[in-house]
C-alpha cells in the first residue's frame, strides 16, 4: 500500500517518542488541552496525528486498525527511537496494533484510554451502514462545528469556535462538512482484544468513570490494572487533562 498525505503536529526533541492518536471522527487537535503537560513534563519529542480519512489528513480507503497503524509507522519515519503511545478510545486499537511489531517500530509501552472492547453484530452493523451514506453539508461552519462536537462527545467541553472544534470541519462545493470521511466507521469491528493480547509491550487500560463505552470489568478482562477515572467521561483527556496524564505517568512508572 502507498503512502498517502499524513497530518502531524509535533515538538519537543530527542527520545524517546510520545504518539498521540486521537479516536474515531476526531483529529489532532483534540490533544490541544494536554499539549501544555505534554511539552513541560515529557523529556522527548511528541507526535500528534490525524489518521488516513481524519481532519487534515488524505480521505483514501481502505479503511481500517491496521491501515491506520501502517500509516502511522510510515509518518514516523525510520527514527530508532522507541516509541510511547498515548491513545484514545479507536486511537488506543491502532497503538495495540502499532505495539504487535508487526508495522516495523518499536513501542515500548502503550497507554489506552476509553477504548470500546465490546461490540456487538448490530453496533458493527450501524457503524458500518452510517460508513456508506452521504456525508452532511451545512450552511455554515458554524453549523458545522456544532455538529462536529456533538458527533465526537466534545459539547459542553469545547467552545464551537475553538481550534479544537474548527479543526473538525472542512470547507466543501455548498457549505461545510465534517472533516472526517464518511468511511472511517467501517474502521469498527475487529476484535479489540486479539490486538491487547498480541502487543510485545505493556498495555495499560483506563477510561472515565462515566465513559459509556467501557466498563471497568471489561478493561480488567484484558489488563488486571486497569483504572477508572471518577467523574470524567469519554473524553476525559479534554475534561480533566492533568488528571489523565498523571495516570499515565504512573502507569510508565509501574
Amino acid at each position: 500500500m502507498s503512502a498517502i498525505q499524513i497530518h502531524t503536529e509535533s515538538g519537543g526533541s530527542g527520545g524517546p517518542v510520545l504518539v498521540l492518536l486521537h479516536g474515531i471522527g476526531g483529529n489532532a487537535a483534540v490533544w490541544n488541552p494536554m499539549l501544555a503537560l505534554v511539552e513541560r513534563r515529557w523529556p522527548g519529542r511528541w507526535v500528534a496525528v490525524d489518521l488516513r480519512g481524519h481532519g487534515r489528513s488524505a480521505h483514501a480507503p481502505p479503511y481500517g486498525y491496521a491501515v491506520f497503524a501502517a500509516d502511522v509507522a510510515n509518518a514516523l519515519g525510520s527514527a530508532d527511537d522507541e516509541l510511547v503511545l498515548l491513545g484514545h478510545s479507536m486511537g488506543g486499537v491502532v497503538a495495540m496494533a502499532l505495539a504487535t511489531g508487526w508495522f516495523g517500530v518499536g513501542v515500548r509501552h502503550v497507554f489506552a484510554f476509553g477504548v470500546k472492547i465490546g461490540w456487538t453484530a448490530d453496533e458493527v452493523a450501524r457503524m458500518h451502514k452510517l460508513a456508506t451514506g452521504p456525508a452532511r453539508v451545512f450552511d455554515n461552519r458554524a453549523e458545522a462545528a456544532e455538529r462536529y462536537l456533538r458527533v465526537s462527545g466534545l459539547s459542553g467541553l469545547v467552545e464551537p469556535d475553538a481550534p479544537e472544534a474548527l479543526a473538525g470541519v472542512a470547507e466543501t462545493d455548498g457549505g461545510f462538512r465534517l472533516a472526517a470521511d464518511q468511511g472511517i466507521y467501517a474502521a469498527v469491528g475487529p476484535a479489540v482484544g486479539e490486538f491487547h493480547r498480541a502487543a510485545n509491550a505493556p498495555v495499560r487500560l483506563a477510561a472515565g468513570e462515566a465513559d459509556p463505552m467501557v466498563t471497568l470489568a471489561e478493561m480488567q478482562a484484558l489488563d488486571p490494572q486497569a483504572a477508572l477515572l471518577p467523574g470524567l467521561g469519554h473524553n476525559c483527556h479534554v475534561e480533566a487533562p492533568e488528571r489523565v496524564w498523571e495516570l499515565f505517568e504512573r502507569s510508565l512508572a509501574g
